[in-house]
């Protein structure tokens, strides 16, 4: 594979696009305004522009590690001195880090952004968890599955003196929560392997599932009946119940949490249609 040397001043030297062109922008007879034709092709390759950006980001976020620029632009299918104007864009304002080894990763400022839209997220989630929480009187969460984790984003606390409380931005593997297994139920199992083989299955109390096998079976009756349960697997006592959103942009599900005596059988049966009504509800507006 060819290597491009970032540093390499030709890189740098990227001439104005009308100069690429090889003359002025065209105009028309109204005293040299651009034309509609000149003022058209600017927008779209300004479009394409934002698409190859983010196409970069994209490629560096789901990466194992740091990217060569190599990689970068054979993973994209871009011109190596295509991917180096806009990376060097993206580090110049903090969305890309160029390490010392001059590999590329994701930069501070996406947590800032990051931070922000769990924020907003959180807010806009707000009147379904609400809601669910006055229908059944628990705890509701909305958790997200970010990589090989899940990542609790808001929740509704119960009206229960005695009730469950997650921490929004807690991260726990997805083998052993409701929200976490209701997500894994819509991956392929190869991926579900997959993910199971990089995170392991701790158990966290003697009802965890320590067997992908196991796991893999439990996933099958979650996509049949709808809902996945998590049965004190991530905590000893404490029982939950959660569907995925089903037209969110990103891996979503929704739940319910309380202490075992009142999540019933009976509760989840009466509670689970609202439960999706809800779900449905939300990924529609999220989306």
């Amino acid at each position: 594979m060819t290597s491009y040397d970032t540093q390499d001043p030709a890189f740098d030297a990227v001439p104005p696009a009308d100069a690429a062109r090889g003359g002025e922008p065209s105009a028309d007879s109204r005293g040299g305004e651009p034309s509609r034709t000149a003022r058209g092709g600017a927008g779209r390759a300004g479009a394409q522009s934002v698409d190859r950006t983010l196409q970069l980001l994209d490629t560096i976020g789901a990466a194992d590690g740091p990217c060569t620029l190599s990689e970068l632009a054979a993973a994209t299918g871009l011109a190596a001195p295509t991917a180096h104007r806009l990376i060097a864009s993206l580090v110049r304002y903090g969305y890309v880090r160029q390490e010392p080894s001059r590999r590329y990763t994701l930069g501070p400022r996406l947590v800032v952004l990051g931070e922000r839209a769990t924020r907003l997220l959180g807010g806009w989630a707000q009147p379904w968890l609400t809601e669910l929480r006055d229908l059944t009187g628990e705890t509701t969460n909305l958790a997200m599955l970010d990589g090989d984790e899940m990542v609790y984003l808001t929740q509704a606390a119960g009206r229960h003196q005695m009730r469950m409380f997650t921490e929004p931005g807690r991260r726990v593997l997805p083998h052993a929560t409701a929200v976490g297994k209701a997500l894994l139920a819509r991956l392929p199992e190869a991926s579900v392997r997959a993910l199971l083989a990089r995170t392991g299955m701790p158990a966290y109390t003697p009802a965890t599932l320590t067997d992908p096998d196991r796991l893999l079976a439990q996933l099958h009756l979650v996509r049949r009946r709808g809902y996945a349960v998590d049965d004190e697997e991530q905590e000893a006592g404490v029982r939950c119940f959660a569907v995925a959103l089903p037209t969110a942009p990103n891996q979503m599900a929704i739940s319910v949490s309380g202490p075992l005596g009142r999540i019933s059988d009976a509760a989840i049966t009466r509670f689970t249609p609202q439960l999706r009504r809800l779900a449905a509800e939300l990924g529609t507006a999220l989306g």
